[in-house]
């Protein structure tokens, strides 16, 4: 994800990238926030949501940019983590790509935040990884408990591409526009 903000093309804004904790079972390269192998489906998961919700909790000290003033966003695992956290804080926005909703995540939102922040949902109609109907979900599941959410196809599959990062780039500045 760091490689792409270049392309966000968002000069006066500062982007921090969180890694995940665990090895990706399937890569030796990636980053995994949790186990999905059905043997040892979403195990880690609650220690993960702890570590991100303490790290976005450290950013207002060690950046001094409030967390009202904050963005988050994920891909696939971290576009899950992304609609699993973000409603605990009193975030700018969350933008899940090619991401879908942990099981009992997207309920009781109200009593998280009282301010819910808007959510970009973008996903690839021929996505193999994670299927369009986990977005078509997520969808459904947030504006159901009264969150607004900006929902985008592409005919793609499990990836992003530079349509998305102009959709990004624009729910991002209009988060942060005159009188929000």
């Amino acid at each position: 994800m760091a490689s792409l903000s270049p392309f966000l093309n968002l000069p006066d804004y500062q982007f921090l990238f969180p890694n995940a904790p665990y090895p990706y079972a399937y890569s030796p390269l990636g980053k995994a926030w949790y186990d999905l192998r059905q043997e040892n489906m979403y195990d880690g998961l609650t220690e993960s949501r702890q570590l991100l919700l303490d790290w976005l909790q450290s950013l207002e000290t060690t950046t001094g940019v409030p967390l009202s003033r904050t963005i988050l966003s994920g891909f696939s695992q971290g576009g899950a983590m992304t609609l699993d956290v973000g409603f605990k804080l009193p975030l700018a926005g969350l933008v899940s790509m090619s991401g879908y909703l942990h099981p009992g995540a997207g309920t009781n939102l109200q009593t998280q935040n009282s301010s819910m922040p808007p959510v970009l949902i973008m996903h690839g109609r021929q996505d193999e990884v994670v299927p369009l109907a986990a977005a078509v979900k997520a969808k459904k599941a947030l504006e159901s408990q009264g969150v607004v959410v900006h929902y985008q196809e592409f005919d793609m599959g499990h990836e992003i591409r530079p349509q998305m990062l102009k959709l990004f780039q624009d729910f991002v500045i209009d988060a942060f526009s005159e009188g929000k």
